[in-house]
């Protein structure tokens, strides 16, 4: 599944340009806000699952924030970004994995994520997403988490997605996650459609 899923993201960044993809942001301003509600210090060690040629990390690196790490499956959406980047990716640390056979080798005061959990549809694959975030967090860590909205689409990137309402996030993340906050949002694609996405913003018990 690990490998099939890669050839599929690898083919998408190939085939098309980053700005060309329904979930493309030139200012990710909703996950700029979380971030910062976090408090966390600026030098505190942030990770993007699924970041790969998001715009996030560009606006991270100019707002001051200094140890990101930017994870993706796909090794084309990182090379997008680090050539977008020029000498200013240099810093940033990118890791190309699949997000839930990640071994994360540190632990973050912050785990982002808009890309990849709604792809998930396999209830092992959720379990497996949760317990690699968990070993990925600090103590009283924040997991941000973007996912389509109960009436967002059903299929994105020719994929099956799961839509969720903040009642089955808590029964997926609750004990282990906290809830801090959530809203809907409305995302316009690039193609000029909409979609809806849940931003919750969740604290690590542990």
């Amino acid at each position: 599944m690990s490998e099939t899923r890669q050839s599929h993201w690898h083919t998408v960044y190939r085939d098309k340009a980053p700005t060309d993809v329904s979930w493309y942001q030139p200012v990710p301003a909703r996950s700029i806000q979380l971030i910062q509600s976090t408090g966390v210090a600026k030098s505190d060690p942030i990770i993007d699952a699924g970041g790969g040629a998001s715009t996030l990390v560009d606006h991270l690196l100019l707002d001051g924030y200094e140890d990101i790490t930017v994870l993706d499956i796909s090794g084309q959406a990182l090379q997008r970004s680090q050539q977008r980047l020029g000498d200013a990716a240099i810093p940033v640390h990118w890791i190309e994995s699949d997000v839930i056979a990640f071994m994360p080798s540190r632990r973050y005061a912050i785990w982002h994520d808009r890309a990849v959990f709604h792809f998930l549809v396999d209830v092992e694959e959720r379990r497996a997403y949760i317990d690699v975030a968990s070993k990925a967090l600090m103590p009283a860590g924040h997991l941000l988490l973007a996912t389509f909205g109960p009436e967002g689409p059903e299929r994105c990137s020719g994929l099956p997605v799961q839509r969720y309402g903040i009642d089955a996030l808590q029964a997926l993340l609750e004990p282990a996650f906290m809830l801090r906050d959530c809203t809907l949002d409305v995302h316009e694609t690039p193609m000029g459609s909409t979609q809806q996405f849940l931003y919750s913003w969740w604290q690590f018990r542990r």
